[in-house]
């Protein structure tokens, strides 16, 4: 049996000790926080529940998967509701539109709020979005990528995705199909996502929408932090050891520069493989710097960031409000050219606003909600001063629930910024990493193992394949195919010596 340690215990170290324990090995997880989650945290407040990442949930069987190669079943593990509407779009003139689950309601909500024309474009939409989506993940999603000629290893999938459009643009996609603008910022805002704006994202991030619109939106009782929760119980009752409060301090290594361990406060963890889910920056400091960092992670271009204000208020919300709405502002293209090329707040923004105490009433005390309110700004690499703009963006975001017609009697709060971001080691204080850009995409995305340090392998949202629940849930399962490769291939190691005490360079966290 090989020993293999994960540096991590959020979605992508979980999934990828669920993976890796199925095949066999003695896995370890070492967490350097006191709980497990990574970003998909939870936040506990005088009585209120707060989900610190995502909470947006799509494409629950790839939970399924995770925790089947662990011996277990979602079933068994999570309760989950489909939401219905996914999300309640509201627009500055005071519209709104729900992006139904159903396709039949979701033609039919369309028709009554943009017309006949938009309504009957919806069906042939899903149909081009669900081929989209059936030819992306297992050729170029769920795949490990060697070089960039690897996106030529499915020429008949490559020439469909051509035809189907998919490396045009999103945003024109979706006018080409849709009259009405409102449907365009609902069905192309996905684009965010990645870190683009719908006119530069590619088409084929229409996957996203693919996830939101046709394969629904969930919620897990207990909010998102239920899904690390029950990858981490599945994990340790297949028998995993997961080791929480140890901060991994360097990589060890044999005299022949494979990997033989990491070194913690503790002491030294020996092992034949080590999954690292750090932010690519932060991993190369850390656990090899000496191995000088791939192009996109020393000078890539990162996604816009994003305040989250959590709220815990008196009250609840009105039957104007649903689990998961969206504020659209009144500009749209403007407002992303001043985000994403200026670096400067959106002049006229448009939010997220989750409740999920509407579904799950024990994420607040009676009588009150949860509230997770989400703008997006720019990354740290922008002109915001966040130490002066922290308390205007507050005001400015308790004035914009109150105009919404949400409860503002405040009980507990915790605004999150750029800099907070920062501070839990995510380069350029966003969570989103690094934009989806064609050339950050794919193979030409930092690779999830390195050459010059056998058996060690990278996974989370900083490498393939990218951002997002799924994509995280799934870069752990790709780097445990590449350890289980590796592990039944590998030489003899020879002696351990410690790399860990060469001093790291600050240089490539900016």
């Amino acid at each position: 049996m090989s020993r293999v340690i994960v540096v991590g215990a959020g979605l992508a170290g979980l999934s990828a000790a669920c993976y890796l324990t199925g095949q066999g090995h003695d896995v370890t997880v070492i967490e350097r926080d006191t709980g497990i989650g990574g970003r998909a945290g939870a936040l506990r407040l005088e009585g209120f529940t707060f989900d610190t990442g995502p909470t947006v949930l799509t494409m629950p069987e790839l939970i399924d998967d995770t925790l089947q190669a662990a011996g277990s079943r979602l079933s068994q593990r999570i309760n989950l509701k489909r939401l219905d509407p996914a999300y309640r779009a509201r627009f500055a003139d005071g519209s709104v539109i729900d992006a139904r689950a159903d396709p039949t309601d979701m033609i039919n909500e369309i028709l009554d709020t943009c017309g006949a024309a938009d309504a009957a474009s919806y069906e042939a939409f899903v149909d081009w979005l669900t081929r989209l989506y059936r030819l992306e993940l297992p050729h170029f999603i769920d795949t490990n990528y060697n070089a960039g000629f690897d996106l030529l290893r499915s020429p008949a999938a490559l020439a469909r995705l051509t035809f189907l459009g998919a490396f045009g643009r999103l945003g024109p996609a979706i006018r080409r199909r849709f009259g009405d603008p409102r449907l365009h910022r609902l069905l192309s805002f996905q684009a965010l996502y990645v870190g683009l704006s719908p006119e530069r994202a590619l088409a084929l991030y229409a996957v996203i929408t693919y996830m939101d619109t046709v394969a629904g939106v969930w919620f897990p009782e207990g909010g998102m932090h239920a899904v690390p929760r029950a990858l981490a119980d599945a994990f340790t009752d297949a028998g995993g050891t997961l080791l929480l409060d140890q901060p991994v301090t360097g990589l060890i290594t044999d005299r022949n520069g494979r990997v033989a361990g990491v070194r913690t406060d503790e002491g030294q963890f020996m092992a034949d493989a080590v999954v690292c889910t750090l932010d690519p920056a932060a991993a190369y400091r850390l656990m090899i710097p000496d191995v000088r960092p791939p192009r996109t992670v020393r000078s890539g271009r990162y996604a816009p960031s994003a305040v989250v204000w959590h709220v815990g208020v008196r009250g609840l919300p009105g039957d104007q409000v649903r689990h998961h709405n969206i504020h659209f502002g009144r500009d749209w293209n403007s407002a992303f050219t001043a985000m994403i090329r200026h670096g400067e707040l959106m002049p006229n923004p448009s939010r997220l606003v989750s409740v999920p105490s509407l579904d799950d009433p024990s994420l607040a005390p009676p009588g009150c909600s949860t509230l997770y309110v989400l703008e997006p700004v720019p990354h740290l690499g922008g002109s915001v001063d966040w130490v002066r703009e922290a308390a205007p963006m507050r005001q400015r975001l308790l004035q914009f629930l109150a105009d919404g017609g949400y409860p503002t009697e405040i009980v507990t709060e915790k605004l999150v910024t750029p800099l907070d971001w920062h501070r839990q080691g995510l380069s350029h204080g966003t969570p989103f990493s690094l934009a989806h850009t064609f050339t950050q995409t794919g193979p030409f995305r930092p690779p999830n193992r390195i050459r010059r340090r056998p058996g060690l392998y990278f996974a989370g949202s900083g490498t393939v394949p990218g951002v997002g629940v799924p994509m995280v849930l799934l870069s752990g399962k790709l780097a445990a195919e590449r350890v289980g490769r590796y592990l039944g291939s590998r030489p003899p190691a020879g002696p351990a010596r410690n790399r860990s005490e060469r001093p790291a360079s600050s240089g490539w966290l900016r």
